[in-house]
């Protein structure tokens, strides 16, 4: 399952590199992110600032938790 996390901190971070260990979990999605967050998930340039922008790139990626 893919998870998208949006934001780019230490919070996020932690949530992604958790998520990361799970074999449920095929690939950690974040929504801008940084250096740190590129280690254990997948940073995504979204421009959606919105709810709806969100939910559309979510359903676009199959994303299963988001």
């Amino acid at each position: 399952m893919k998870v998208l996390v949006v934001g780019q901190g230490g919070r996020e971070h932690a949530l992604v590199w958790k998520l990361a260990q799970s074999p449920l979990v095929s690939q950690g999605l974040l929504r801008t992110g940084n250096a740190g967050t590129a280690r254990d998930g997948t940073n995504v340039d979204l421009a959606a600032t919105t709810s709806d922008g969100l939910v559309k790139f979510a359903k676009a990626e199959s994303s299963g938790l988001s």
